[in-house]
């Protein structure tokens, strides 16, 4: 099987899930394919050097940084247009139950936000988080510990309903 066969299936196999972990890091599914796109590119440019094994972890790293990245430059990139394009929404997204989540999510910083979702959506312990990440495993503990009590903070705030 030649290179891009190999990676084509990998891409094929893992795209969607890259598109959701960006998707929890950034809460817009648009920007979140764009991230996912991303990764891949930076993936397939280094494809001949990355371990099989961990090839997976390798794409949460790129992923995460890419998120990252968008967040330190701003998005200043992009272009305003005269009016915003159509959109599909995904039929799994419009759950009632996880909008305030994920609305309180979008809430922590992006730092902690990414450390929460490697953390606690990807499973991932503190030490394989700090390694994505290039940090110490310290600083995973306390970005851990803030960004839960900013999304606790957050969550009550999106579920208590404000008075006038």
């Amino acid at each position: 099987m030649g290179r891009d066969d190999e990676f084509s299936r990998f891409f094929a196999s893992r795209f969607d899930q890259a598109r959701r972990t960006a998707y929890a890091l950034c809460g817009d599914w648009v920007e979140a394919e764009e991230i996912a796109q991303g990764a891949f590119v930076r993936m397939y440019a280094h494809w001949p050097k990355v371990r099989r094994e961990s090839a997976e972890a390798y794409l949460r790293t790129v992923v995460t940084r890419l998120f990252l990245d968008t967040r330190r430059r701003g998005r200043g990139r992009e272009q305003s247009v005269a009016a915003p394009p159509e959109s599909a929404v995904d039929a799994d997204t419009s759950s009632d139950e996880r909008q305030p989540l994920l609305a309180a999510l979008r809430h922590v910083p992006p730092r902690q936000r990414a450390v929460l979702v490697l953390r606690y959506v990807h499973d991932l312990s503190i030490e394989q988080v700090a390694e994505a990440l290039g940090c110490s495993a310290g600083t995973v503990k306390s970005q851990a510990a803030r960004g839960l009590q900013t999304l606790r903070e957050a969550y009550r705030g999106a579920a208590t309903p404000e008075t006038a």
